[in-house]
Order: C-alpha cells, then sequence, then structure tokens
C-alpha cells in the first residue's frame, strides 16, 4: 500500500522542484514614472511634464527590526519612466519606491502625497509576475504654470467652481 505512494511524491517533487528554482533565482522589476506637477494638483494632468534624469530608489523595512534596506536604485529615462532591478524575495518586509531627486530647477520639491509608492516584492502572494508597477510619483513646480485655474475647472466634478 505504502509503494503506491512514492511515484505520486515523486512527481509532486519533480514538478515543484522548476516552480521553486525560479523563486529564488528570479529577480523583480519595478517599473514606473516621475512627474512635475505644473499646476500643484496632487494628480497627473494634461499639464503635467514627465522627469527625464530624476533619481529613484526602492528602500525595504523589515518588520521585526524596523531596519532600512536601499534594494535598488534608478534614473528616469525618456517620458519619466524607470526601472529598477531587485534581487531576492523581500518577504514581509514594506518595500517602497522612493523619490531621491529632480534636476528640473523650480520642480525640485517632492509632493508628500505622492513622494513614495508601495511595491510588493514577495511571490509569497500568488503573483506569478516578475514584473511589477508603482504609482507614479511626483514633485511640485514651485509656482503653478499659467492656465492652471481654468485647467481646475476642467477636472471638477459636476463644474462646481466653488473649490477653486
Amino acid at each position: 500500500m505504502a509503494k503506491s505512494y512514492v511515484p505520486l511524491t515523486v512527481v509532486l517533487c519533480v514538478s515543484i522542484l522548476p516552480l521553486a528554482a525560479m523563486a529564488v533565482g528570479t529577480p523583480f522589476y519595478i517599473e514606473g514614472s516621475v512627474y512635475c506637477d505644473t499646476c500643484r494638483f496632487g494628480f497627473e494632468t494634461i499639464a503635467t511634464r514627465y522627469i527625464s534624469g530624476a533619481k529613484v530608489r526602492i528602500v525595504c523595512k523589515d518588520r521585526v527590526t524596523l531596519k532600512l534596506e536601499v534594494v535598488g536604485k534608478a534614473v528616469t529615462g525618456p517620458k519619466g519612466k524607470y526601472r529598477v532591478r531587485v534581487t531576492g524575495d523581500r518577504q514581509d518586509q514594506q518595500c517602497l519606491a522612493e523619490l531621491v531627486h529632480s534636476p528640473i530647477p523650480g520642480c525640485r520639491v517632492a509632493d508628500p502625497g505622492r513622494s513614495t509608492a508601495t511595491v510588493i516584492l514577495t511571490r509569497s502572494n500568488g503573483a506569478a509576475s516578475t514584473r511589477h508597477f508603482a504609482n507614479a510619483m511626483g514633485f511640485l513646480k514651485d509656482r503653478p504654470l499659467r492656465g492652471c485655474a481654468a485647467l481646475r475647472k476642467l477636472y471638477l466634478a459636476d463644474g462646481d467652481v466653488r473649490a477653486i
């Protein structure tokens, strides 16, 4: 009777082995974008300018020791896009993409509400992809562009001009 379970056990072990090997050695790729909020709205608009040459890093914090570790860095390319390669499964660590620097004079203050983006760096959550996306992050323009008040009206729900 026990002999009948041996082939089944062997098949299960052999089929799980490639998945385990892939999970250990395959890096994650975090992708996102960085922009200059030219109207200081706190979100992307048609007036948003994407920043080439901005610096971003990926930081993970251990939930037990609270120790921070920088696990990746990148510089944005054309259209403000970045891609960071991160090796190793971060299990239950809290990981964030963070803004580091903007090369644009007059747009170097990170928007407090859009200066970080949570990223998941584990395979223990059922996600099979190695490609993960971070929310867009932004810097605030020192002074809003002309025409931003008119643009705000386009984004207001039901034309509620009292919010201006």
